[in-house]
């Protein structure tokens, strides 16, 4: 047995934000990838993978009896998969903010739930945000609390543009650039981050004004700026609003950026040669880079590897 593949995604821009409501937009991320795959001689990942699955499973069972009306699933062909060796082959990296957790949620709800919203009919908002529902609720047994849009992402194959909580739509974004030199690229931070932490300090910061006052008016105003532009374009006012972005996260959002990387950050913004933001929450993983000459980049990041996501 060998289930389709399901792909990891990037969040642009939106990360902490769309918890406050602004805009975000994610693509899919074709470079990782994730398949459900049986075996009778498991390795020590693929065990690992199948005691998952089955916390996973019994997690679900949970939730279908709480919540009779989200979703059913067929318990019967999942747990005999599971107890024949059923694991989630994937080489997409754990703890990265790329979705690793969401292209498993989206391979067992494409696999297992019973009358499923299937990519082929024609996808309504609404059936949009019950999709995002749906998978909001199975992602929590990973993270405490899931927005549901990393397994949305990589159970549709789609860029997906958030408007706001309420309002998402599958998105077009203008075509990459074969002979431009700016780019959108991941910096390997080298750390294995955890979600549930940095959602927490989050959280708790939330109770401040200040902080609150600071999303509103700078985090959230430059987020959406960002968004729009990327989606028009307007590659001039999308780098001048993403250096305005990368200042305010490195002002207010420091412990969701690896130590050593606090100078990194700051000389990008000092030398216009790229600038940085979270890659999903931070604390470790991906961090998520934006220049206008690659080259450039790369020379001033020469102990780095950088990873191409998209060319302008």
């Amino acid at each position: 047995m060998k289930g389709p593949l399901f792909y990891s995604k990037i969040l642009l821009f939106g990360e902490y934000g769309i918890i406050q409501d602004s805009k975000g937009l994610s693509i899919p991320y074709n470079f990782y990838k994730g398949a459900l795959k049986k075996s009778e001689n498991l390795s020590e990942e693929a065990q690992k993978s199948n005691n998952s699955l089955f916390r996973f499973s019994q997690y679900l069972q949970q939730l279908q009896d709480n919540q009779t009306n989200l979703v059913t699933f067929d318990f019967e062909t999942l747990n005999r998969d599971i107890s024949e060796g059923m694991y989630f082959d994937s080489s997409i990296p754990q703890g990265y903010g790329v979705g690793s957790s969401g292209a498993l949620v989206a391979a067992i709800y494409d696999k297992y739930a019973l009358n499923k919203i299937t990519v082929l009919e024609n996808l309504t908002r609404d059936k949009l945000l019950q999709l995002k529902a749906v998978f909001g609720q199975m992602e929590s047994f990973f993270h405490g609390k899931s927005s549901g849009l990393d397994p949305l992402n990589s159970y549709l194959s789609l860029p997906i543009l958030i408007n706001s909580k309420d309002n998402i739509e599958p998105a077009g974004i203008p075509s990459q650039s074969t002979t431009g030199k700016g780019a959108v690229f991941l910096l390997d931070s080298g750390i294995v981050g955890e979600t549930a932490p940095m959602v927490n300090i989050f959280m708790e910061n939330l109770k401040d004004k200040g902080f609150r006052t600071m999303l509103k008016s700078q985090f959230i105003k430059y987020t959406d700026a960002c968004v729009e532009n990327f989606l028009k374009g307007d590659v001039k006012a999308l780098f001048a609003n993403t250096k305005k972005l990368s200042k305010v996260v490195l002002n207010n959002f420091k412990p969701m950026i690896p130590e050593q990387f606090h100078q990194i950050w700051q000389k990008g913004i000092d030398t216009n040669a790229y600038y940085l933001k979270l890659c999903g929450s931070g604390g470790g993983g991906y961090i998520l880079g934006f220049t206008e000459d690659l080259d450039k980049a790369k020379e001033v990041l020469n102990d780095y590897k950088l990873e191409v996501v998209y060319n302008f």
